[in-house]
């Protein structure tokens, strides 16, 4: 404990120095403050065992083996609820009377640019490269099961969130964690306690660090890149950029949900066309060329040549890349989804059916397509290098797509802070109240740590925060599974209703 103290001192120390971004070697220092314990929590939450020579993450286990469970138990919902899911999206059966502060579109676009972002860019091209072509195949497969997760722990989001007296709602795994296990007796009703603790922790250091630094990290390099590498005007001038996106995301996130809404509900649709029409663009240019991507995805995924461990080192990429990608299961997603108006909590179930398949099965397979097709995948490559292989990938083809590249991820990167704010926020509330100074504590420190993160090279940090994003599926999940018949009741009753024709339908087709 006493190390622990004197690393926290350390950093606090260094973050609050007036010389923090002038003193030379600022960035080493955190790292050195922060190293003991990031790699202690880090080592514990991706600890792994190894199968074929191939060392698996237990977390990955724990997070594909549940959506396979809630795949099976809900029979397919991922398949047969999809029609009606779609239904929803678009405004169909919306009610604005209902409780809630968003629509279902809303809901699922500031879920969605949480997700989507540098993983899909980068992450998959570090998969093709370690895995082969056939990682492609598992990891659509793991987006598959996975928008079972999404669909559970959404619509235990809606079901058990707080609407509070001034209009706004409160959801997400740190009350259905309490509420839903209180429910099932005294013995899990402090479980259910300590859970929604222990999530609402991680979620805080996963939104600092993942969901802010990490983006405003990356997003900045891409942009020095472009603009001529360490020659480039902007190479020492990351505190600018962090600045300017501080003042952006600090204009959105003070609108709290509703701001944040309407701003991802333009910038998802947006960047999604943007990065999904190139990508589409390179694979026509490459039309010849598709019948023997797909025979190389296919066949990679159960007879790979050259891959270190065999069949389990291919799927062990696949599955990695999607389960880090749409983060199914984390719980993360259901924060925001708990903001939508309805008065029936599947409903968004259905909805946040359709954030894996965008995030892992189209997006993540156009850029794995891409990369095969233009044959720019490298099983040497750099772990830290997947967003200039992707750009290498699309360079092949389009001279300028470096360009657009930059565009996307940095709108990438904003979308993916300020849905992580209100993640962060609600967790934040969850621990030390809902008050309108805790919310500006939260808020400014928030909007510090962009300009921080678009400053320095915080290795350790970047860990550490990974590995908190993470931590919240060992809660999460374990919540869930007690809590699976309230979602199946749920969805039975709902799904009656549906078949006889008993919903109002307020969007004529």
């Amino acid at each position: 404990m006493s190390k622990l103290r004197v690393g926290i001192t350390t950093l606090i120390s260094l973050l609050f120095s007036s010389s923090v971004f002038a003193e030379i070697g600022i960035d080493e220092k955190i790292n050195l403050a922060v190293k003991p314990f990031a790699d202690a929590v880090a080592g514990a939450v991706f600890s792994s065992f190894p199968v074929s020579g191939v060392q698996i993450p237990f977390v990955l286990v724990w997070l594909i083996v549940a959506a396979t469970i809630f795949t099976f138990y809900f029979k397919f919902i991922n398949l047969r609820a999809f029609k009606h899911g779609f239904e929803l999206v678009r405004g169909d059966y919306h009610d604005p009377e209902a409780p809630g502060e968003v629509t279902h579109f809303q809901a699922l676009a500031t879920a969605l640019s949480g997700t989507v972002g540098l993983g899909n860019i980068a992450g998959v091209a570090i998969a093709v490269s370690l895995g082969g072509p056939g990682a492609t195949f598992w990891m659509i497969l793991a987006g598959f099961l996975g928008m079972s997760s999404k669909f559970t722990e959404c619509t235990l989001g809606v079901k058990y969130r707080n609407e509070n007296p001034d209009g706004t709602v409160s959801g997400g795994p740190m009350y259905y964690l309490t509420k839903g296990l209180a429910e099932k007796g005294p013995g899990l009703a402090k479980l259910g306690k300590v859970l929604a603790v222990m999530f609402a922790v991680f979620c805080v250091g996963g939104a600092f660090g993942g969901g802010n630094m990490f983006q405003a990290n990356q997003s900045f390099a891409q942009l020095v890149h472009v603009t001529g590498g360490e020659s480039s005007w902007l190479a020492d001038k990351g505190w600018l950029f962090g600045l300017v996106v501080a003042g952006l995301v600090g204009l959105v996130i003070i609108g709290g949900i509703k701001g944040i809404a309407r701003v991802t509900s333009k910038i998802v649709p947006f960047m999604a066309v943007i990065y999904v029409s190139a990508g589409l663009i390179i694979i026509l240019m490459h039309f010849s060329e598709i019948p023997a991507a797909f025979g190389a995805i296919l066949t990679g995924a159960f007879t790979p040549a050259g891959v270190s461990g065999g069949v389990i080192g291919v799927l062990f990429q696949g599955f990695k890349r999607a389960a880090f990608s749409n983060e199914a299961g984390v719980g993360s997603a259901a924060i925001a989804h708990s903001a939508v108006q309805t008065k029936r909590p599947v409903t968004e179930g259905f909805v946040a059916l359709y954030e894996p398949f965008v995030d892992t099965i189209v997006v993540c397979t156009i850029t794995a397509l891409v990369i095969i097709i233009t044959g720019t995948w490298d099983p040497s490559v750099d772990p830290s290098a997947g967003v200039q292989l992707t750009s290498t990938a699309f360079e092949s083809t389009i001279s300028w797509f470096p360009w657009v590249l930059t565009v996307a991820v940095v709108l990438f990167a904003f979308s993916t802070m300020i849905s992580w704010s209100y993640y962060g926020l609600k967790a934040w509330a969850f621990l030390f109240g809902n008050s309108k100074a805790a919310d500006a504590v939260f808020k400014l420190l928030f909007l510090f740590f962009v300009v921080v993160g678009s400053s320095m090279q915080l290795g350790s940090v970047i860990d550490f925060s990974d590995a908190m994003i993470f931590a919240m599926a060992f809660p999460n999940l374990l919540g869930c599974y007690f809590l699976l018949p309230v979602v199946k009741k749920e969805l039975n009753e709902y799904w009656a209703d549906y078949k006889a024709g008993r919903l109002v339908k307020t969007r004529v087709s």
